[in-house]
């Protein structure tokens, strides 16, 4: 199973490819998508920027679904907005091309390649070489994406074995008060 990760950012998007056998994880592909092209305050321009990098290297490396982080809540709020945006625009991009997405906080991957919730930049960085197999680290953003597919490598496989064994659906019976479904 080919899997795309996908760290998001409005400056730079991050994207990684692997190819899962098994337990066994082979690199293919990592890079990052600048909007450096755009100016600064042109938001629409770096966002189409974003959705057509995504729907090019989905083009070219045809994973069979893909991970992507959710956004945290920053201390600056418009941050969390622009990143949201970045986010929705490659979203976008792999719902178009009929992708399934598979999403994970940043502490559930750092988890699933690290360890421990809590570790750095570096520290991702040096695992996801060690686990693929590379002869160098790859740059931040590319680290991250390739972690998110590392984390639905591991998490995707489980996923499948509890849909297997349990049929799930939807309370069609549930009613809303107030938010609240009882």
């Amino acid at each position: 199973m080919k899997i795309l990760g996908i760290d998001p950012g409005l400056r730079t998007t991050g994207f990684g490819v692997i190819e899962a056998e098994g337990a066994k994880l082979h690199y293919v592909a990592s890079g990052t998508i600048k909007t450096d092209a755009a100016a600064l305050g042109d938001l629409p321009g770096r966002l189409k920027i974003i959705f057509e990098g995504v729907r090019e290297v989905t083009a070219r490396y045809r994973p069979d679904c893909a991970s992507m982080e959710i956004v945290f809540v920053n201390v600056n709020p418009q941050s969390t907005l622009l990143l949201g945006q970045a986010r929705g625009a490659a979203l976008a991009a792999l719902v178009s091309t009929d992708l399934a997405v598979a999403e994970y906080t940043a502490l559930q991957m750092k988890k699933a390649v690290v360890g421990h919730g809590q570790a750095r930049k570096e520290q991702v960085q040096a695992m996801v070489a060690r686990l693929l197999a590379l002869p160098g680290e790859p740059g931040k953003d590319a680290a991250d994406a390739l972690g998110l597919a590392i984390c639905h490598a591991h998490a995707g496989a489980s996923f499948a074995a509890i849909s297997r064994s349990t049929t799930l659906s939807r309370r069609s019976h549930a009613q809303y008060r107030k938010g609240r479904a009882f």
